[in-house]
């Protein structure tokens, strides 16, 4: 899994390096299918569940799940979550980040900034004899002091051999409720902030959630190992957050 996630990682930062007003959605996903085969892997989304593309886009106003397309294009001002996933060794990595393309709105700045902040706390709250619902709390709490909402209806998720496994991982939940966290448990947390409401609605390609109000959406993604002393973050990026 460290194998893995190293390698979306590196993914995730090669298409991280190109984008900019102008790209479409469609070129981002040829990014990701040459550069996961570059490196030994294969995206662990494509034709998953039928879904039909190597990557999720999701851009202003959609929550997570965006496919990609030749007719969509960045502009300046949008901001883009890019959500990989790869499998290496048979064991996957996922990871996601959203990227604020050339100058944007106030508004757009401060939920990629609540949404990091929020995957931060959530992160920060996995220990050893804890339990699953302090992650959720920890989010909820950045939420309220940000002025953003959490979207209520996705989560994050056990992973290892497969891309979703148990558990489910709230970001809504109470502090000292859910499954103990025990060393070897892995799985993502990956916080899904708004400015608006948390309600969300499905496109009808039933693939993309967008916010229902139509309001900015932002979303960071790691995958964490629980450990005897603590949590490993296997998808860890260093350097500047949030930006193009």
């Amino acid at each position: 899994m460290r194998r893995a996630s190293r390698v979306t990682v590196a993914t995730l930062r090669h298409v991280a390096d190109q984008l900019r007003a102008g790209v479409s959605t469609a070129e981002i996903d040829q990014w990701v299918r040459s550069d996961t085969a570059r490196r030994g892997g294969t995206p662990s989304p494509l034709g998953y569940q039928g879904y039909p593309a190597a990557v999720c886009t999701s851009l202003n106003d959609v929550v997570c799940h965006g496919v990609p397309s030749p007719t969509v294009r960045l502009k300046e001002g949008d901001l883009i979550n890019v959500d990989v996933t790869t499998e290496i060794g048979g064991f996957h990595g996922d990871t996601s980040r959203t990227f604020l393309i050339g100058r944007c709105s106030a508004e757009a700045e401060h939920v990629v900034w609540a949404a990091e902040r929020a995957l931060e706390a959530g992160v920060a709250a996995v220990r050893v004899g804890g339990r699953l619902g302090d992650i959720g709390e920890a989010i909820l709490a950045v939420a309220r002091e940000t002025g953003c909402t959490v979207v209520r209806d996705y989560g994050g998720h056990g992973i290892g051999k497969r891309m979703h496994l148990p558990p489910h991982v709230s970001h809504v939940a109470r502090a000292g409720t859910g499954p103990v966290l025990v060393p070897g448990m892995a799985f993502t947390i990956e916080p899904m902030l708004v400015l608006g409401r948390s309600q969300v609605k499905v496109d009808a390609d039933g693939w993309t959630v967008r916010t229902a109000d139509g309001s900015l959406t932002a979303q960071f993604e790691h995958t964490v190992l629980v450990t005897d002393v603590g949590v490993e973050v296997l998808t860890r990026w260093e350097g500047a957050a949030g930006s193009d």
